[in-house]
């Protein structure tokens, strides 16, 4: 079987149907090279082994859940844009459960920097500022959001609701309801008082 014109996109493009098909530990240097028909070698040629596909698979994750969750929030706010944001991360677990597993990769400092990261960040803090939140607070808010949200699908994805009713969703649903009305009462509630001495 003749190269087809490997390239680290290309590579990376096979590594993510690995990981959607196989499982994220599935992802090998060696398990994409037999997905071209080509030497372990060739693709050590174009990337730096399985930590670099693995990354890759992160960022490529990382961006396409950035330009779904763009177009979820877009004309939504408060309530509706935290039942947007949580169901395109749900959603996209479920659709591609090895990208999303990648995505909780931990970066360097350089490629979380380049990587789409700061956008779901931004766009977090566009829906905390439709309640109020601001300053210092928005990053507290993005931490809190990320917490339940992530922390929620990944339970999911690990199987941990598949043996308990009522539904995953509806949990999820009252998760959302409890954050927006904490959201609603964090600007009122924020104080920068220092609590007196000995308390």
């Amino acid at each position: 079987m003749p190269r087809v014109g490997l390239t680290p996109e290309r590579l990376v493009d096979a590594a993510a149907e690995i990981a959607d098909t196989e499982g994220l530990p599935a992802v090998t240097a060696s398990a994409v090279a037999r997905r071209f028909g080509v030497a372990t070698a060739s693709v050590y040629a174009h990337v730096g082994g399985t930590p670099d596909l693995r990354t890759g698979v992160c960022l490529r994750a990382l961006e396409e859940m950035a330009e779904r969750l763009a177009d979820a929030l877009a004309g939504r706010s408060r309530r509706a844009a935290l039942t947007a944001l949580a169901a395109t991360y749900r959603d996209y677990a479920h659709e591609h459960p090895g990208r999303y597993a990648a995505s909780r990769t931990p970066l360097t400092p350089a490629q979380a920097a380049r990587s789409a990261g700061p956008r779901h960040a931004a766009l977090t803090q566009a829906v905390l500022e439709g309640y109020g939140v601001d300053g210092d607070d928005l990053v507290h808010g993005v931490r809190v959001v990320g917490a339940l949200v992530h922390g929620f699908v990944d339970l999911e994805a690990s199987g941990s609701f598949d043996h308990s009713t009522p539904a995953a969703g509806a949990s999820l649903e009252r998760a959302l309801d409890g954050l927006d009305a904490m959201l609603r009462g964090w600007a009122a509630t924020t104080t920068t008082t220092e609590p007196e001495e000995g308390r």
